[in-house]
């Protein structure tokens, strides 16, 4: 056998897709965004551990059964979405269809009243939004190497995080403002109504920014034998389920193993530090009030101000990546989020928090968009569903590792700013893992 460089596949060569097209992509970002901002992270979690539903550790167990659930559901289910849509040709229906799901459980966590015998239908129904979510992004992620040639991707990955960051900072705003305190909205807080009436306006949100993607690709898909690409048409193939599915995959995965391991190993390499990456914002806040000392409404704005500058970082990233490369923006963005987390573990000013932190949300757009813009560059006609659905669930195997690893290094030190050191293995690991592989503009397969 000999190993020559990898041609450009038709989809990379092939015309961008129209502007109206690439735009809807972008909505889409922003219209999931107030999921993970409002109904995940600051406001229905936060309602759900709350007394009203019983003790707060209970009501946490409770939470972490159905997230926990909800990540298995997604690991063992998006590897077979994402095939199955690769063998159809089209990704509208998987987006329309999860997407909807997802619409629907966050519309209906409006019925949620704050009692006890509310919190399993509560954390179910978030569950449900959760697991939808996941699962319509990996038909989301598969149609960015459609949108255009392999030199642009970056920059429509990087425009598309930029934008869903930034629109979770100005729903989270609204919503602060409008529903919670000083509440503007008027909405009266008996039976907790004006934090239940967030879950409608999520619903409202992201059904209004998701609705003109999945026209768009209806449009474009409707009639064609090409499927979701613009290039050479595809040819169609019977259809199949989830154990076909399954077996397709299993068998992509051994010639993949055989020709290019490239994506293999990417898959792992990302998974652990999009892991790491993800532990910044997750005990971001936690890090804020305990070590440094941060009230309610200062990690409240801490946290508008990092989505912001992980959004601007998102933006710059992208024109980076198409200039130097993926793998180049992912390293930077590494070795800058552990140069800029080395500090706090030392230094205990609010100023020396903003700085570094601040500098560190910088970093995680960039990666994040790059780690898919990576991908975009591995995938050829008939196989984009499948990968990105094997890149959710490596993603949730690795999504252990920095909780894991934050809470050993409290336990070891007995201090909670240590919990950073765990945070900053998990990156390390993730760019050791990453430092060996090629630009995907330049590895080579076997044929």
């Amino acid at each position: 056998m000999s190993t020559a460089p990898v041609q450009p596949t038709p989809l990379a060569t092939s015309p961008s897709a129209p502007r109206s097209t690439v735009l809807s992509w972008y909505l889409y970002d922003v219209a999931v965004s107030v999921i993970d901002a409002l109904m995940i992270t600051f406001v229905f979690t936060t309602y759900l551990t709350s007394s009203a539903f019983g003790t707060t550790e209970h009501n946490s167990k409770v939470l972490s059964v159905g997230t926990a659930t909800a990540a298995v559901l997604v690991a063992l289910l998006a590897p077979a979405i994402g095939r199955l849509s690769d063998r159809s040709g089209r990704r509208a229906p998987g987006i329309a269809l999860f997407g909807g799901l997802c619409v629907l459980a966050t519309a209906a966590c409006f019925v949620v009243a704050p009692h006890e015998r509310f919190l399993l239908l509560g954390v179910a129904l978030l569950s449900v939004a959760t697991a939808a979510k996941e699962l319509a992004n990996v038909d989301y992620y598969a149609v960015l190497p459609t949108l255009a040639p392999a030199d642009k991707v970056g920059t429509i990955s990087g425009r598309g995080w930029g934008f869903g960051y930034i629109g979770s900072i100005l729903a989270t705003a609204f919503v602060l403002f409008g529903f919670i305190s000083p509440g503007f909205l008027g909405l009266p807080t008996h039976e907790a109504l004006n934090v239940r009436a967030v879950a409608l306006f999520c619903a409202l949100w992201c059904a209004a920014l998701a609705v003109p993607l999945v026209v768009a690709l209806w449009r474009r898909e409707r009639g064609t034998a090409q499927g979701p690409g613009e290039g050479p048409a595809r040819t169609r193939v019977p259809r199949a389920g989830l154990v076909e599915a399954y077996r397709e995959i299993a068998a992509m995965v051994a010639d993949l193993w055989r020709k290019d391991r490239t994506a293999l190993f990417f898959l792992m390499a990302s998974a652990v530090f999009r892991d790491g990456l993800s532990g910044i914002f997750t005990f971001g806040g936690v890090i804020a009030a305990g070590t440094f000392g941060f009230s309610l409404a200062q990690v409240m704005t801490f946290a508008i101000v990092a989505n912001l500058a992980a959004g601007l970082g998102a933006l710059l990233g992208g024109q980076l990546d198409d200039r130097f490369g993926p793998k180049s923006v992912i390293v930077t963005a590494l070795v800058w989020v552990i140069a800029f987390a080395t500090p706090l573990l030392f230094l205990t000013s609010h100023l020396s928090f903003w700085v570094c932190a601040i500098a560190l949300s910088l970093a995680v757009g960039p990666a994040q968009a790059s780690a898919r813009a990576y991908l975009s560059r591995l995938t050829t006609p008939g196989t984009e569903g499948a990968l990105y659905g094997l890149y959710a669930t490596t993603g949730r195997a690795a999504s252990f590792l920095a909780p894991a690893l934050f809470g050993l290094a409290i336990h070891f030190t007995g201090q909670q700013r240590w919990g950073i050191l765990g945070i900053m293995l998990v990156v390390a690991l993730g760019l050791a893992m990453l430092l060996p592989l090629p630009d995907p503009r330049r590895r080579t397969v076997i044929d």
